[in-house]
């Protein structure tokens, strides 16, 4: 079995910064893609930004030039760098894997249970 631990949600004043982190333990052979997505209150979950195996990235446009997305292949931990924050930034943070392989073979998509960020005076 995958897990997926996040941690660094907090509360912010707007213009701040704050760094998330996710760490993927478990029988864990690679990883495609991480990521994160952010679900606000009334809102569908959306993308923030992904980082491939190969450092190749993908930003929310909302979040371009603001967040930075980092991993860490062989510790299997995948961070996101949040600067300049705003309000619409509050939400729910999850962290994701996804083209798991496992020891047994391939696992599939993994989410954390996520993390709280309020960006808040």
């Amino acid at each position: 079995q995958v897990q997926l631990v996040e941690s660094g949600g907090d509360l912010v004043q707007p213009g701040g910064s704050l760094r998330l982190s996710c760490a993927a333990s478990g029988s864990i052979f690679s990883i495609n893609t991480m990521g994160w997505y952010r679900q606000a209150p009334g809102k569908e979950r959306e993308l923030v930004a992904e980082i491939t195996s190969g450092g190749r990235t993908n930003y929310a446009d909302s979040v371009k030039g603001r967040f930075t997305i980092s991993r860490d292949n062989l510790k299997n931990t995948v961070s996101l760098q949040m600067s300049s924050l705003k309000p619409e930034d509050t939400a729910v943070y999850y962290c994701n894997a996804k083209g798991v392989y496992v020891s047994s073979g391939y696992g599939g998509t993994y989410w954390g249970q996520g993390t709280q960020v309020t960006v808040s005076s």
